[in-house]
């Protein structure tokens, strides 16, 4: 087959390689030239991706893969488009902004041949598939839905750093227009992924046709809202557990050993490009659930929370004491702030007075002041540690890495409880 990928980010290269793994003829489209330019030079565009440098390495020489940024030159004569461009949510509002989806969808309309099969797998709002893809589609390509081309929503259910790994591990949900669609989409998927044995789930392990685009949108934005109203409800039993002397973290366990009971754990935060992210993407259709509404502010409080923590514990105040965030990260091990906590964490410590830095393994200092951060160093003096993100490094810190140190406020319950004598508070711990 001859495949085009529309934009090659952290989720969409990944897809590429697996699809020229197959065997296939892949063309990628981003806007961006530069990591054009990389992916033709067989160079990972993006660190922290296992094994995507040597796919790479091996596909884009034997000429499966290649990159463009050109519809012209990907788009016509596809067998199949998979588009898994950015879809972003105002973080003040909470509505999509669909305006870099709605141009690349324009882009590839007005290069869409007959007997292609398009495919979105960038989350959307329920409907969107149907009400708002289809229409623009047809409109620009002057082609019919369903008899000139198929489309279908198909939901990418991976992680950055692990994608060709649970590309494997998660069924492939699908669903159509129609039911030709629905079928072109499962021969596609079946055809370019391989899946491993689970024999725990309640059907074989492969491509899952949900019988609409509908169900689709809507088991990514369930399974994905499902965790936030979970850590939600975690974070609001930990802050009861602080004010009663209680260890949430035990009665989690304890509570988790039934095996109806499936509790997360509390947190300073919910990062990321997905759970922080696809609440509000449901809740554009049901603007009257408020468990999911109410979770999505119970979480987006905890960093105030921790901060809160921290000045009680500090005698009232952190007026002029030094603050240190260790983690800049959404979460441990991976080099990505989108909607990360530390952004929160910080504007509350500098609105409580404190004199903030920001530490983390895996960015440079450059790269740290570019954010508007003052960066802090192993072995430098500080008043006050706040663990934001749960990176392995963070395990053997105590008072030698911060010298000084009098209190600590660990937002993930990652670092040794010996601080030289300084207050460790862990959320959800009395």
């Amino acid at each position: 087959m001859k495949i085009a990928v529309v934009a090659l980010g952290k989720i969409g290269l990944p897809l590429a390689v697996q699809f020229a793994s197959k065997g296939h003829d892949v063309v990628g489209v981003d806007v961006n030239p530069t990591v054009v330019d990389l992916v033709n030079a067989g160079t990972e565009p993006f660190p922290g991706e296992a094994h995507l440098a040597e796919k790479l390495a091996e596909l884009v020489p034997a000429g499966r893969l290649r990159a463009t940024t050109d519809y012209a030159d990907a788009i016509p004569g596809a067998d199949a488009v998979v588009l898994v461009v950015p879809l972003f949510v105002n973080d003040e509002t909470w509505q999509p902004d669909f305006g870099w989806m709605d141009a690349a969808t324009r882009s590839l309309a007005a290069h869409l041949t007959p007997g292609t099969l398009v495919s979105y797998e960038t989350t959307l709002p329920v409907g969107t598939t149907r009400t708002r893809w289809k229409p623009l589609l047809e409109e620009v390509s002057g082609l019919t839905e369903g008899t000139d081309f198929h489309l279908v929503f198909s939901p990418e259910r991976v992680l950055t750093g692990r994608v060709f790994a649970d590309l494997r591990k998660y069924p492939k949900l699908v669903g159509g227009l129609s039911e030709a669609g629905a079928a072109a989409a499962i021969a596609f998927y079946e055809d370019v992924l391989d899946f491993d044995e689970r024999p725990d789930l309640p059907r074989p392990n492969g491509v899952w046709d949900l019988g609409s685009a509908e169900a689709s949108e809507l088991a990514k934005l369930a399974e994905t809202t499902y965790r936030d109203v979970n850590i939600g409800l975690a974070n609001q039993f930990g802050r009861f557990a602080e004010k009663n002397g209680i260890d949430v973290h035990a009665v989690i366990d304890a509570s988790n050993s039934q095996p109806y009971s499936h509790i997360h754990r509390p947190g300073i935060a919910v990062g990321g490009h997905c759970i922080p992210v696809y609440p509000r993407l449901y809740l554009f259709n049901d603007p009257d659930a408020t468990i999911v509404r109410a979770a999505r502010e119970a979480n987006m409080g905890m960093p105030a929370h921790a901060i809160d923590l921290a000045r009680v514990a500090a005698g009232g105040s952190l007026e002029g004491l030094r603050l240190v965030v260790l983690g800049a990260s959404y979460r441990g091990g991976v080099k990505e702030t989108a909607f990360s906590g530390v952004f929160a964490t910080v504007e509350a410590a500098r609105a409580a007075g404190a004199d903030v830095l920001v530490h983390d393994p895996m960015y440079t200092d450059d790269e740290l002041e570019r954010f508007g951060w003052t960066p802090f160093h192993a072995g430098e003096s500080a008043d006050v540690v706040v663990v934001q993100a749960d990176h392995a490094d963070y395990r053997t810190w105590g008072a030698a890495q911060v010298p000084g140190v009098r209190v600590v406020v660990d937002g993930r319950d990652v670092t040794a409880p010996d601080w030289g004598g300084a207050t460790r508070i862990v959320l959800g711990k009395a």
